[in-house]
């Protein structure tokens, strides 16, 4: 496995895993699939505001996904960010993920980032867990905040101080 930064010929594979996930899951609370004009945008944004965009490739093709961004507007909040982290059904419990989140700690720590947000929808325990494994602590669950499949989600937030 291959962790690199995301580019162009990527866009089919990250929208393929994305989209999946946002039509079939309830994992993000997101409903409108995503474009590959829209993917080109936020790989141009993210590379602009020095935010990876890093992509799991194995056997030659996107295994997973995971950025960063702050986690709030404001100049205050600009040492907080809040990361995303996808992977391909056959990525996960590999070890995939892991790797994905760590490579995104080290860039954010280089760059002066303190703290690493991770909102987790609670139908997704799996995720918790994850998380939980890798150092972030719950800090609360916010009930019914995402609406997806005619029922509400609730959100768990955990954070981790790099």
């Amino acid at each position: 496995m291959t962790i690199r930064p995301a580019g162009a010929a990527d866009i089919a594979g990250i929208r393929q895993i994305w989209n999946a996930v946002i039509r079939d899951t309830p994992i993000t609370f997101t409903p409108e699939e995503k474009t590959d004009d829209a993917l080109a945008a936020m790989l141009i944004s993210k590379a602009a505001q020095d935010h990876p965009f890093l992509v799991a490739e194995q056997d030659g093709r996107v295994a997973g996904f995971a950025t960063y961004g702050q986690f709030r507007a404001g100049a205050g909040y600009a040492r907080t960010m809040e990361h995303s982290i996808i992977l391909a059904p056959g990525a996960r419990g590999r070890g995939t993920g892991r790797v994905l989140l760590c490579t995104l700690e080290d860039h954010a720590r280089t760059r002066g980032v303190h703290s690493m947000i991770a909102g987790v929808s609670a139908a997704n325990p799996a995720a918790v867990a994850f998380h939980a494994a890798l150092g972030y602590a719950q800090l609360a669950t916010l009930p019914e905040v995402g609406f997806k499949f005619g029922r509400w989600l609730d959100l768990v937030l955990m954070q981790k101080i790099l």
